[in-house]
C-alpha cells in the first residue's frame, strides 16, 4: 500500500516517510539543487508542502527508469523555466538506448570470444612449461595490439 499524501505543511521526516525515503536523501537533493531550500520554523526545521513531494516522487521516478541526478536536474531545470521538458526526455532516452545498444554489441563479441576459446579448452593440452595451456595458447594467438583483454579485475596486493 502506498502512504497517504499529506496535504498539510511537513517536516523532513514526514516527506521522508510519505515518499520513502531516508531523511539524509532528501537533504542530498537540497544540496545538489533538485529539491528548492525549504522555508523553515523560528526553531530552524525544514517545512514541506504537497508540491515538493510531488516533486521528489518525481525524482525518484526519474531514478528509477535509469536517469542520472544531473539528467534528473535538467529536467526540472526546464520545467521550472516554464518549459515543456518531455522532448529533452526523448532525447535522453535515445541516448540511453545508443548505449545500452552499444553495451549490446560489445557483451556480443565478447561472449562470442568465449565461446571460442571454450571450444579451443578442449583441444588444450597439459603442459609443465606453463601455467594454463588456454590461456596462454589463446593470448599468444592475440596480436596485443589487436584488442584488449577479455576482462580485467584488480590484483591482490
Amino acid at each position: 500500500m502506498l502512504p497517504m499524501s499529506p496535504a498539510s505543511p511537513m517536516q523532513i521526516g514526514e516527506l521522508a516517510s510519505a515518499a520513502g525515503v531516508n531523511p539524509k536523501t532528501i537533504r542530498y537533493y537540497e544540496a545538489r539543487g533538485l529539491l528548492p531550500p525549504p522555508p523553515r520554523t523560528k526553531a530552524g526545521y525544514r517545512i514541506y508542502a504537497e508540491g515538493d513531494l510531488e516533486r521528489l516522487r518525481f525524482i525518484l521516478k526519474g531514478r528509477a527508469i535509469g536517469l542520472s541526478l544531473e539528467e534528473i536536474g535538467s529536467v526540472l531545470g526546464l520545467r521550472d523555466d516554464g518549459q515543456e521538458p518531455c522532448e529533452h526526455v526523448r532525447a535522453l532516452l535515445d541516448e540511453k538506448l545508443a548505449a545500452i545498444d552499444k553495451q549490446l554489441r560489445a557483451l556480443g563479441e565478447l561472449r562470442a570470444e568465449f565461446v571460442s576459446l571454450r571450444a579451443a579448452a578442449s583441444l588444450a593440452l597439459r603442459r609443465d612449461d606453463c601455467v594454463c595451456g588456454i590461456i596462454e595458447q589463446h593470448a599468444s594467438s592475440r596480436s596485443p595490439a589487436a584488442a584488449p583483454p577479455l576482462a580485467t579485475a584488480p590484483r591482490a596486493g
